[in-house]
């Protein structure tokens, strides 16, 4: 099969590899870039558990004054993963889901034990923070990345595209869905998809788009792509 994966080389990397040693054919369209963002650097000592809901977050945090014991919670498994390679060893996973990672952070977290240190982007798909603070919790929101969109299709694989349209494209945020949404509407693309089965990590992405016919789209939780191939 023909698949497109659309994050970030670094985030993409491991996944290339693997559906290539699978024999598939694998393109790569970028459709966001990570830009790091300055930030006053809190206390740390201040909080009794720390919330990731990207691997971005964790990567654009400067963890050496960090105690990698305190209670660490991530969104899904490619965050935890992430989270275990930079020390931490006390770590709750939502599987991907934020919604799950909030019921997680009400059960086991007493927000009688402090306050919450939440790391994240700039522009979130969730209402995370709101949410905790209105149920009593004490909350600091850090933010110490930004989305930017891609800005153009090389033109290479824009041919490549043209000549083989992917059996598979995955998706993975809201932020992703509307830079490639963009794109394919400046390069005139947004009715090449028809055989194309689409996936999304998340409701809000895949509406997005909506609006392309595409031949199925899947839901996805991070670290379920290779699962996906055998359901098409």
């Amino acid at each position: 099969m023909h698949i497109l994966l659309t994050r970030p080389l670094e985030d993409s990397k491991e996944l290339i590899f693997k559906f290539g040693s699978l024999g598939h054919k694998v393109s790569h369209l970028p459709v966001i870039k990570i830009e790091p963002l300055k930030y006053d650097e809190p206390d740390y000592s201040q909080f009794k558990g720390i919330i990731f809901t990207s691997s971005n977050a964790i990567k654009n945090l400067d963890l050496n004054r960090v105690d990698k014991k305190i209670e660490c919670y991530c969104v899904g498994s490619a965050t935890e993963k992430i989270a275990k390679l930079n020390g931490f060893q006390n770590i709750i996973s939502a599987e991907g889901n934020v919604n799950n990672l909030k019921e997680l952070i009400l059960q086991n977290f007493d927000l009688k034990n402090g306050s919450l240190l939440y790391v994240s982007g700039e522009i979130v798909s969730s209402r995370l923070d709101k949410d905790l603070i209105s149920e009593g919790y004490s909350l600091k929101r850090l933010i110490n990345y930004t989305v930017l969109s891609t800005q153009e299709i090389k033109e290479e694989l824009r041919a490549q595209l043209k000549a083989s349209t992917p059996d598979i494209i995955y998706v993975y945020s809201e932020n992703s869905a509307k830079s490639l949404l963009n794109l394919l509407k400046k390069y005139d693309l947004l009715d090449s998809w028809m055989e194309t089965n689409l996936m999304c990590m998340g409701e809000k992405a895949s509406a997005i788009l909506n609006e392309i016919k595409w031949k199925k789209i899947f839901l996805f939780n991070s670290g379920e792509e290779e699962f996906l191939l055998y359901k098409i």
